[in-house]
């Protein structure tokens, strides 16, 4: 079986962070966009070229609690996984009630990430597939079935 990749976007303001994960997801096949703020994640989403989102809840300006926000509003069906190295589960639960698919507590296990991920993507093709469906019915009745 042809494994499709995944196209992730992370977003933390850790450069050193981003680059090693950016590496480790490239290796298993996906493909990898890093950016270092809420702001930069927005303006990357904008291409439409993005599956799911690798996002750190603690960063400066935007955290991710607010660009969560942000992108469930312009781009709802990108998956976001959080990520929080302070201990909040709190803030993380919260995220997850704003529409993020799951959360990571840093340093997270790479195989739990794959896993995350892998259920992200699972999710947001399921809803396309849902709205492709919608959307065939909807041109059906609109033609007469024809």
């Amino acid at each position: 079986m042809i494994k499709i990749p995944t196209r992730v976007m992370i977003v933390d303001d850790e450069v050193d962070f981003v680059e090693m994960l950016s590496l480790r997801l490239k290796d298993v096949g996906e493909v990898v966009t890093g950016v270092h703020s809420g702001e930069d994640c927005l303006a990357g989403l904008e291409s439409g070229l993005t599956d799911v989102v690798i996002l750190d809840i603690k960063m400066p300006g935007m955290d991710g609690i607010e660009t969560l926000k942000h992108i469930k509003q312009k781009f709802p069906l990108v998956e976001v996984i959080l990520l929080t190295g302070h201990g909040s589960t709190e803030t993380a639960v919260e995220g997850m009630k704003l529409g993020a698919y799951d959360y990571l507590m840093k340093p997270a296990d790479f195989s739990d990430l794959i896993y995350k991920l892998e259920g992200a993507r699972k999710r947001k093709d399921e809803q396309e597939e849902r709205i492709r469906k919608a959307e065939e019915k909807l041109l059906l009745r609109k033609t007469g079935g024809m």
